[in-house]
């Protein structure tokens, strides 16, 4: 009987663990191409705005970070750097800087949905018609699925 105990719950640890490595995993390995370099620099040489992702950020941590330069213009959004890999991320534009879940959660009514990320190092978001950059003043990324924070950079 303690065997039958043992085997089942290491099968039942593995298959966890299984489950959770599938979950971190299938975005890197389904991501898209990552944008070329000449894409990112001609965009951040004509964005308006620009921020810095931090890894120091209260609500950051080892699975949730970003680092890099933020280039924000009236068209796209686009990050020459990285981003921890994670399912169902998505951009936000933020009335004030945030850095933390509960601080999003609060404000994310205000806040307006960008667009998807699909990629972990460098990304190109095109900013939908009709948004006003210059009625926020952070870009947030924002694990949809799992109500995460992940990075934020202020830009006004």
């Amino acid at each position: 009987m303690k065997k039958i105990l043992v085997l089942a719950s290491t099968h039942a640890a593995t298959l966890l663990l299984g489950f959770l490595l599938g979950i971190y995993l299938l975005p890197i390995l389904t991501a898209p191409g990552t944008p070329s370099l000449e894409s990112i620099m001609a965009i951040a040489r004509s964005s308006e705005f620009k921020g810095n992702f931090r890894r120091d950020l209260q609500g950051s941590d080892l699975l949730h970070w970003g680092e890099g330069e933020v280039s924000v213009g009236k068209q796209t959004i686009a990050l020459m750097g990285k981003i921890s890999p994670g399912p169902d991320y998505k951009l936000y534009l933020v009335p004030e800087f945030v850095e933390n879940e509960v601080q999003f959660l609060k404000l994310k009514a205000r806040s307006v949905r960008v667009g998807d990320i699909k990629t972990f190092e460098t990304f190109v978001v095109p900013v939908p018609e009709g948004v006003d950059i210059t009625a926020y003043t952070t870009v947030l990324v924002w694990c949809e699925t799992f109500s995460e924070f992940i990075s934020a950079a202020k830009y006004r």
